[in-house]
């Protein structure tokens, strides 16, 4: 008896739907795509339950006949596809035929269409991938798909869902970045009979991509444009000044696709170079049209990611093109092809891109996993790390440790305050000496941790001051939706917001401690901040995250002048802390170097 067995059709269509529908999200992208090929200019999609009991999704494109209906749920079968070199150059979004009976061998589809030629329609019955009925009925022209109990005869996949409110935040975004992507197609969002979000038709992509992004005037967007041919870019970009501490608000799309794609991200950076803060996002819309033949979509089943033919050449447009564009709005010329970091003070300069990208200058190897830098002139002096106790080394622990025995015996006999104060480097470092050791403290650092504990200490609600103006503000939908389930926790932190209908919220008041703050870049930072934790993690982890948020807005910056009294103010308040060698998120706020340490870097001991 051979071992080896070809699979029964509904268990290898249990096995592609887990490549293909990873989460309902999954399955309104691509029947949302599949409405998109057909034609369509309007499209409804209804949600129950986060997906879990129903996804619908409705359009008024070409729909489909009788067979065409049938033969759309058997495995890859499909009318985008004719030859192999139809597969070498894709025109449509979706090309596979995979979806439909992946869905379908996973839920209870129901599948509804008509053509504009045919006086009725086709009703389509499913259940787990076994075609029930199929009748004759009225409809309109188009199609409509209703997937009902996702994962039902799938537990394991079922049990591994999020929570609704997770679920319907990854279905509102996969709809957004549809939505701004086709400006000119109506796009509406029903969550349990109630709408969440419309996306009337535009013809000015530009009102649309404000839309999505947020509460962004169309006309304080950055418009890019390039064209090489046959590969053309276009696109909006957001002032450095808006740029967000994730990745949430850059868009990139390729031949109407949006993808996730290295090159162009890290090109977007380049072309940012010098003026985005480090751990800071722009926030970008890029439409990049390329030969059809010059990429390759078909390189995962979700069709996320893609591959060019030529990567440097995309590589160089994308970034010279949105380098150019920044330096437009500057109103100033281009002092050379790759912006250098002398163009803002050094501390505002993102030194790397991305985490996972190098950075790229010249014709350097810029998607090698590694840059290579020249050593430093000052490689033989003694290192921070080397500097600080064992203890006090973020390096060596993820979370900020508790003071060990260690670290407090250090200023047993004195504390931060009896510091001799020698002056300020760079407007960033604190000098000051203690006997024969020099000790630098790193203002922002410390000034963090000093709020940050400030902020926990208070018992009950921390006192806040009204706005003058309330400052209104629109959410992405993951983002309001975040924000909906803190509201209450942020308002005993003395940051008091409404919801104003919608993914809109008004914030009438910040806490007294954070003073002079930018209200809406807190707020979305906070909510950034919460979503990559995330609501599992549990909602004291995320109220220390907030905490330790609105302690960087509030501490002072590097490159900001203190005076003496100041200086002294700060390391007075250091000795209040529990926690003064760390910020919030690990950072030590002082180093050490003894005399012994100087002498022998000087090359004065034998």
């Amino acid at each position: 008896m051979p071992r080896i067995r070809i699979l029964p059709d509904i268990l290898a269509n249990k096995i592609a739907a887990g490549e293909v529908v990873e989460r309902p999200a999954s399955v309104v992208k691509e029947l949302v795509e599949n409405a998109l090929d057909a034609g369509s200019d309007r499209i409804t999609i209804e949600v129950e339950n986060g997906g879990r009991d129903l996804i619908q999704v409705s359009d008024n494109g070409t729909g489909m006949g009788r067979d065409d209906a049938l033969l759309a749920l058997e495995r890859f079968a499909t009318s985008k596809l004719h030859t192999d070199e139809d597969l070498i150059a894709i025109r449509t979004l979706g090309f596979r035929g995979e979806a439909l009976p992946s869905m379908a061998a996973v839920s209870h589809l129901t599948l509804v269409t008509r053509t504009a030629d045919s006086e009725s329609g086709v009703e389509v019955h499913v259940k787990g991938g076994k075609i029930e009925r199929v009748i004759d009925t009225g409809a309109p022209k188009g199609t409509l798909i209703r997937v009902k109990h996702l994962f039902f005869n799938t537990p394991a996949r079922r049990k591994f869902l999020k929570t609704t409110v997770t679920e319907m935040a990854h279905i509102g975004d996969a709809v957004a970045g549809m939505a701004l992507g086709y400006s000119t197609v109506f796009f509406k969002l029903v969550h349990n009979g109630k709408t969440v979000k419309q996306w009337p038709r535009m013809n000015d992509a530009a009102e649309r991509a404000a839309d999505v992004l947020g509460h962004i005037a169309s006309g304080d967007l950055i418009q890019v444009v390039a064209d090489e041919g046959p590969v053309t870019l276009k696109g909006y970009l957001a002032p450095a000044r808006l740029a967000r501490s994730t990745s949430r608000g850059t868009y990139l799309f390729v031949n109407g696709r949006r993808v996730r794609d290295r090159t162009i991200q890290h090109a977007l950076f380049e072309g940012f170079h010098g003026r985005l803060m480090r751990g800071r996002f722009p926030l970008a819309v890029l439409f990049l049209a390329v030969p059809y033949d010059q990429v390759d979509v078909n390189v995962h089943p979700t069709k996320h990611e893609i591959r060019f033919a030529d990567q440097r050449r995309i590589h160089r447009m994308v970034q010279q093109a949105v380098g150019a564009a920044l330096a437009r709005a500057e109103h100033r010329p281009r002092h050379s092809e790759t912006t250098t970091a002398a163009t803002v003070p050094e501390h505002h300069v993102a030194e790397s891109a991305a985490p996972y990208v190098a950075q790229h200058t010249g014709e350097k190897n810029w998607d090698a996993p590694q840059a290579h830098r020249a050593p430093s002139p000052l490689a033989t002096f003694p290192s921070p790390d080397q500097m600080l106790p064992k203890a006090a080394n973020p390096m060596a622990q993820k979370r900020p440790p508790t003071p060990t025995p260690d670290q407090a015996a250090l200023w047993q006999s004195h504390g931060f305050a009896d510091l001799t104060v020698i002056g300020q480097f760079r407007g960033t470092y604190i000098i000051c000496q203690d006997g024969d050791d020099l000790i630098l403290i790193d203002q922002h650092a410390a000034h963090e941790r000093i709020v940050y504990e400030q902020l926990g200490r208070r018992k009950g609600r921390i006192e806040s001051q009204q706005l003058l103006v309330p400052e209104t503000m629109e959410l992405g939908f993951s983002e309001a939706r975040m924000l909906e389930q803190l509201i209450t926790d942020l308002d005993q932190m003395g940051l008091e917001i409404e919801p104003f209908g919608g993914t809109t919220f008004v914030v009438k008041a910040i806490p007294t401690v954070l003073d002079d703050q930018n209200a809406e870049r807190l707020v979305r930072d906070l909510v950034e901040r919460s979503l990559e934790i995330g609501m599992d993690a549990g909602t004291e982890r995320i109220l220390d995250a907030c905490r330790a948020v609105m302690a960087c807005h509030n501490a002072v910056r590097a490159n900001q002048r203190l005076v003496k009294d100041q200086m002294h103010q700060m390391l007075n308040q250091l000795d209040q802390c529990d926690t003064p060698s760390h910020c919030p998120h690990g950072r030590p706020t002082w180093v050490r170097w003894t005399r012994r340490d100087l002498e022998k870097a000087f090359g004065r001991t034998g």
